[in-house]
């Protein structure tokens, strides 16, 4: 079974286990330092994900949001990036825009990703060099080349004027949904034109999600226009901007 295979065998029965505590009032608790809920959804989900894949692949490093991390990984040639339930929020309240994210990353590039929504039933996969697809159709990003008719993905503080060159908020039609990787997919989908996060963000969060985006024709890059790179020893990086070519480019040269 190929890597992309087993991870898209996983995660798929990972859902099944998410959707039995979906909507049925599951147990919440909140994280030290503000960092947000964890449900019994999480942990059971987190706990399959591991126990399965680390058997069957038992020389890749591990590194997920609901397992204490263990700098072994930083030693491997090849990680699984995991969040179990990305929208954790989202999930809590019944809405069904929350996520399974799962990714490979080899030499500290997104060799291969899933995110599966269960509740939607969409399932995003990615192979790197061999496309993106939404439940097995391949898709791409948008056309879209005019930054004032773009449609963006991004919670409210992003479009502070003082992110922006001349402190102007731009004209851009901002869109929000709970989960990062979801957003990913839906610009890889070209269902929206780019999403961009501000604040260091986990790895865990997006690293499946940029791959949709690179494999459906689309530039991914953290705040500055570097490059994402994954695996570090904190496991972040410094935001995330994805989009179509030209709206990533107008973007890059709007912010300040």
């Amino acid at each position: 079974m190929t890597d992309l295979d087993l991870m898209i065998e996983t995660v798929t029965k990972a859902g099944d286990i998410a959707l039995g505590y979906f909507q049925r009032d599951p147990q919440v608790w909140h994280k030290a330092d503000n960092a947000g809920p964890v449900t019994e959804a999480d942990l059971a989900v987190d706990k399959m994900l591991r126990e399965n894949l680390t058997a069957a692949r038992p020389d890749f490093g591990w590194l997920s949001e609901e397992t204490q991390d263990n700098t072994d990984r930083l030693a491997t040639a090849s990680q699984f990036i995991a969040d179990p339930i990305d929208g954790t929020r989202a999930f809590i309240e019944g809405n069904k825009d929350w996520s399974i994210s799962l990714a490979l990353v080899t030499n500290r590039e997104v060799t291969g990703g899933v995110v599966f929504l269960p509740a939607r039933d969409l399932l995003f996969a990615a192979r790197k060099g061999e496309g993106a697809t939404l439940n097995g159709k391949p898709i791409s990003v948008s056309k879209t080349t005019s930054f004032d008719e773009a449609e963006i993905l991004a919670a409210r503080p992003n479009f502070d004027p003082h992110h922006w060159k001349d402190l102007k908020t731009p004209i851009a039609k901002r869109n929000f949904k709970s989960s990062l990787a979801y957003r990913l997919c839906l610009v890889a989908e070209g269902r929206f034109d780019a999403m961009m996060s501000f604040r260091p963000t986990w790895e865990w969060d997006i690293a499946a999600g940029v791959l949709m985006v690179q494999e459906a024709g689309g530039l991914t890059s953290d705040r500055e226009g570097a490059a994402l790179l994954f695996n570090n020893e904190i496991p972040q990086t410094n935001g995330v901007l994805a989009a179509n070519p030209a709206i990533h480019t107008a973007i890059r040269q709007r912010l300040a």
